[in-house]
Formats: C-alpha cells, structure tokens, sequence
C-alpha cells in the first residue's frame, strides 16, 4: 500500500511503478467525492453516494474507510480478495487512516509512505494542480500537518522531490519485496 498527504504525488509514482512492474495492478478505490473531469465510474474511483457508502460500510465491504477533507474513500474487500486470490499483487493507494487500517487487518501487508521535500512544496503541489477550491487546500494541508507526522510509523519513506529518484526507490522497494514473496512461496 502507498500512502501520504493528498498532493504528494502518490498517483503519479504508482503510474510510474505500474508501467515498470506490469504484474502490478491498482485497486480501484471508492468514494464519495464527485467525479473530476475526466474521471470515469470503476476506472478513477467507483463513485458512490454518501447512503450507497454509508450501506457498504454496515455490509462491512470495506477492508478500510476514512474520510478525508469532508469526502470518504475506501477499499472494497471484493477488490482485493478477487485480485489475490489470482495470485495478483495489488497495489493500494490510500490515506494515512486507510493504511493503519490495512496494517491492523493485514499485517503482512508492505506499507510505503510517500513524503513531499518540504510542507512548503507540497502546498504549491496542490495549488498547482488546480483541482481544489482554497478551502480545500485549506482543509487539505491541515489533515497534511498530521499525516506528515504520521511517516515514522512506516518502514519505508519515499520522498518525492525528484520524480526519477523517488520512482527508483519505490520500485526497487516493490521489486525487493516480490523477490521475497514469491521466493517464500
């Protein structure tokens, strides 16, 4: 799993990873939030409603679930369990909440936390982007304070400031660890 403060850049190294380990594949998250343009249902996210969530966590479908700047997002457990049971390794892209989730439910589980060079960059990453109203940002770099502290609580810490090095490093770390999988198999 690859967590961080939104605006960090996870999206755009796990892009990276999954173009250079091609068994890899990305679980696709749900949300709340509504769709940006471009994004499309089951492909970006599935798209759900604020009750459709709601009914989905008392279903318990949730391997994890946090809310995140006034929206939800989540792992649906028929995500993984149908990826795995394939024999797939999955990627999980989710927030620092999410992640300590996962840790509790799979402590097998590789956690990586990816960390900007500065708070400093990382507020003119998501400034930049320009996908966020500034309340949003607002809202966004205040959850960002916590999570930042949150990195020691994982064995491998990323940072993002050149994007070829912090590509390198995350994918020698997922190479390492499934070396190590399919070599206890």
């Amino acid at each position: 799993m690859i967590t961080g403060p939104s605006g960090v850049g996870k999206g755009t190294l796990i892009r990276a990873l999954l173009a250079r380990i091609p068994p890899l594949e990305l679980s696709v998250s749900a949300t709340t939030r509504a769709p940006r343009p471009g994004e499309e249902d089951g492909a970006a996210y599935h798209f759900l409603t604020p009750a459709a969530f709601a009914e989905r966590i008392a279903a318990g479908d949730f391997l994890e679930w946090a809310e995140y700047s006034g929206n939800r997002y989540g792992t649906l457990r028929s995500e993984l369990e149908r990826r795995l049971a394939a024999g797939v390794p999955v990627v999980l892209e989710i927030e620092v909440q999410g992640a300590r989730q996962v840790r509790a439910a799979m402590p097998e589980a590789v956690a990586v936390f990816i960390a900007p060079p500065s708070r400093e960059a990382l507020e003119a990453r998501l400034v930049g982007r320009g996908t966020d109203r500034p309340d949003q940002v607002a809202a966004r770099l205040r959850t960002a304070e916590g999570e930042l502290d949150a990195q020691e609580e994982f064995a491998h810490v990323v940072v993002n400031d050149r994007l070829e090095d912090a590509v390198s490093e995350l994918v020698g770390i997922v190479r390492r660890q499934l070396d190590c999988s399919s070599t206890a198999a």
